[in-house]
């Protein structure tokens, strides 16, 4: 377990700075028999190639796009929620990337990182949502994975109050190396570490890497259930969260429709959900989670508080298509506090 940051650092002008591939979301509901027709596995993130990303395009029914990857959507709600959030993540000089620029800078989120004038397209995300909600990712990174050691702003990164990393930027030997450097600055000048990790399939493919890297540089680790699992090698939740104890400084592990577990060393903490009418897409739970966890955590609020502005952050994400918020979670936290 790392020394835990001073949660008492000097308000700085941004609470949380993002790392990870900066994606554009095509979205599209579909039926369960899309999904086999494709050889797509439901539920999970599978990386694709031109090819792949061109004809499932092709096949898919009318879409909603929007500015899209992990850590950009956690950005764009701790925007909403009335937090200062940056971004960092690269796109390319075409229509896809001045879309990504023009959405994320209108969500209120800090993207300044200059486009690539040649090479490979900006990363779009195929993402198939199923009538249970169940949300399958297709993606195509595109030039995300040539996001450099050059592209980070040294001063963001030491000025801000939390750093929030995305594990799918992991695949990617180059944007590995980035991501380590962007931990090395920002721990360098005492602020909090975050990590994501991401999929199960992403903790499969690196786990003993992640596990040195969770015990030795990140403060706070957010994970599903099958994550923790794959991660741990353990069989059960409770096995998974006391394994996970003392690791980190607090791990958040979402349960689904069963809320989550806020882990400390001292403690487990439960947190409900927050009950919704109908689950229409699950896109960008886990990052609407995460955003309202560290909005809250980077104010010093109590671990179950910034548990439950996670939990209604979530759940207003659940409710709709996409990944971004329809309603201000500001106004929406206001509303849910004062009754």
């Amino acid at each position: 377990m790392v020394d835990s940051p001073n949660r008492t650092n000097p308000k700085t002008d941004i609470d949380v700075v993002g790392i990870g591939n900066a994606i554009v979301d095509v979205i599209s509901h579909e039926s369960e028999s899309f999904l086999e027709a494709h050889n797509l596995v439901k539920d999970s993130m599978a990386l694709i190639d031109t090819d792949v990303a061109v004809n499932l395009y092709n096949e898919m029914s009318p879409t909603v796009q929007s500015s899209g990857g992990s850590a950009a959507n956690t950005m764009a709600g701790v925007s909403s929620l009335g937090g200062k959030a940056a971004y960092i993540g690269k796109i390319r000089d075409d229509h896809l990337g001045e879309f990504f620029t023009h959405d994320i800078n209108a969500a209120g989120v800090h993207f300044s990182v200059n486009p690539a004038s040649e090479g490979l397209p900006t990363a779009r995300s195929m993402i198939i949502v199923t009538p249970d909600g169940s949300r399958t990712m297709n993606t195509y990174l595109g030039t995300s994975t040539n996001l450099l050691k050059d592209d980070l702003d040294i001063k963001l990164l030491e000025s801000a109050q939390i750093l929030y990393c995305e594990g799918y930027i992991w695949d990617i030997e180059t944007t590995k190396e980035t991501i380590r450097s962007a931990i090395a600055i920002a721990r360098g000048a005492n602020r909090t570490i975050s990590f994501t990790l991401s999929d199960s399939f992403c903790v499969s493919r690196h786990k003993e890497e992640w596990i040195e890297l969770i015990e030795e540089q990140v403060d706070i680790l957010f994970g599903n259930e099958d994550e923790i699992k794959e991660l741990s090698g353990c069989n059960t939740l409770s096995e998974a969260a006391q394994w996970i104890q003392g690791k980190v400084t607090v791990a958040c592990l979402t349960l689904a429709e069963r809320g989550s577990i806020i882990v400390t060393a001292e403690e487990i903490i439960g947190i409900a959900a927050k009950p919704v009418s109908q689950v229409i897409d699950s896109t960008g739970a886990g990052d609407l989670y995460a955003a309202g966890f560290l909005f809250g955590y980077a104010r010093g609020l109590d671990l179950k508080v910034c548990g439950e502005l996670a939990s209604i952050a979530a759940a207003e994400i659940i409710a709709h298509t996409g990944a971004r918020p329809l309603t201000p979670l500001k106004n929406l936290i206001e509303s849910e506090l004062s009754n």
